[in-house]
């Protein structure tokens, strides 16, 4: 072990880096210093200032980043609709970057001279914590327990924990880990390691079963400014009070829940339970507002971009020359995305009822099935002959070699 005498640990008061807090003291022999990001996890935060102290950090900070958060984090991976494989919208990992970029910050501050994270070897958040890391502060060192330790998994960090008084949240009645952010909350682990078997109702926190959903629909109304969510139902609000709301809105409907079979960045499958309910409700209304605003040309290159920006964040590249690159391409096409959706949320489901906007670039006068004078049908006959011109030499060439 290289010597080190003080490290910051991105600490949330959980299994691991309860484990990982008392396991650095009692291994490398340094001061400990626990850093916790208040990104919307609720109650969560109350008890964790006293744990770490108990659990042997000199120092706890815990800072307030939700608006930073949904901000500079999410609201830019909303404006380029990042969805990983089709279903998952990166809740987790897109929390990742700004978590170790404010450490990294912390460990200037106390001039540490090490950051740790609770990441396991096999995941994905070790590559996420460590390329921000190394991307921020290149001469950090970086101890990632899970890859040193001789415990082999969650059980013996549960022994280990009760040897040492430490309190664990994962139980009998809790076999799973969970983490959550105010964009989402995530469970995998325990009983979810076995793809065929349904989550338990008593699992989810944010959303109501769409069963014991109310019955009937209610409608919900977010206006845009530029790209960016700006109000609901006509409210003005910041990054973080508006996703908020739109949380307690799509979870009483039970929107937003996701089972999900994922590639992680490291090689292997993994099965992964999510509950993002305002997040789920802004991107289809994003994609409702861009429908009348955004150049067709534009949306379909932005769109074709798209996996590659959600890849980017899911495997840990916000930070990247390449992510620069793309984030300011999105940031180009959203001048123009300004306007309101409003959509219809019931039993899980959620529908656009109606979009407007000042800026629109739909044109009833030109769309109509009705009788109008702006649009000469006749000019589709050329328009047709010369886009099928390619296709009928082609025809020409199989016929010949037949």
């Amino acid at each position: 072990m290289k010597k080190v005498k003080k490290v910051v640990l991105a600490y949330s008061g959980g299994l691991d880096t309860s484990v990982i807090l008392a396991w650095l003291v009692e291994n490398y022999g340094c001061e400990v210093i626990a850093f916790v990001a208040d990104l919307g996890q609720g109650e969560e935060l109350g008890p964790v200032r006293a744990k770490a102290m108990k659990t042997g950090a000199s120092k706890v900070y815990v800072e307030n980043v939700q608006d930073e958060f949904v901000r500079d984090f999410v609201f830019p991976a909303l404006m380029a609709n990042a969805v990983y494989e089709g279903q998952y919208l990166l809740g987790t990992s897109i929390a990742r970057p700004l978590i170790a970029k404010k450490q990294i910050e912390v460990a200037r501050r106390e001039k540490a001279d090490a950051v740790s994270h609770g990441a396991t070897g096999k995941g994905n958040d070790q590559v996420r914590f460590e390329l921000t890391y190394y991307a921020l502060m290149p001469g950090i060192h970086v101890i990632a327990p899970w890859r040193e330790w001789d415990l082999a998994s969650r059980t013996d960090l549960v022994n280990y924990a009760k040897k040492r008084g430490i309190p664990t949240p994962v139980t009998a009645a809790k076999p799973y880990s969970s983490d959550r952010n105010l964009l989402h909350i995530s469970f995998e682990g325990g009983i979810l390691e076995d793809p065929w078997r349904e989550p338990p109702e008593s699992m989810f926190v944010l959303t109501r079963s769409p069963e014991k959903a109310p019955n009937r629909p209610e409608y919900v109304e977010v206006d845009f400014a530029g790209g960016i969510p700006v109000a609901v139902n006509g409210k003005k609000m910041g990054p973080a009070k508006l996703l908020a709301r739109l949380n307690a809105l799509g979870g009483k409907h039970g929107i937003g829940r996701v089972d999900l079979v994922e590639n992680r960045y490291v090689g292997m499958k993994s099965h992964g339970v999510y509950e993002t309910p305002g997040g789920t409700i802004l991107h289809a209304a994003h994609r409702a507002v861009e429908s009348l605003t955004l150049d067709r040309e534009v949306m379909h290159l932005r769109d074709s971009l798209m996996p590659r920006f959600a890849e980017l964040i899911y495997n840990g590249y916000w930070y990247s020359p390449e992510m620069d690159l793309l984030k300011g391409m999105v940031v180009a096409t959203q001048e123009n995305v300004t306007g309101t959706a409003r959509l219809k949320m019931y039993k899980g489901g959620i529908t656009v009822a109606g979009r407007k906007s000042p800026v629109s670039l739909y044109r009833t006068d030109f769309a109509t099935f009705e009788k109008e004078t702006v649009f000469n049908q006749a000019d589709a006959t050329g328009f047709i002959k010369i886009n099928a011109l390619r296709l009928k030499i082609r025809s020409m060439l199989k016929k010949r070699k037949g």
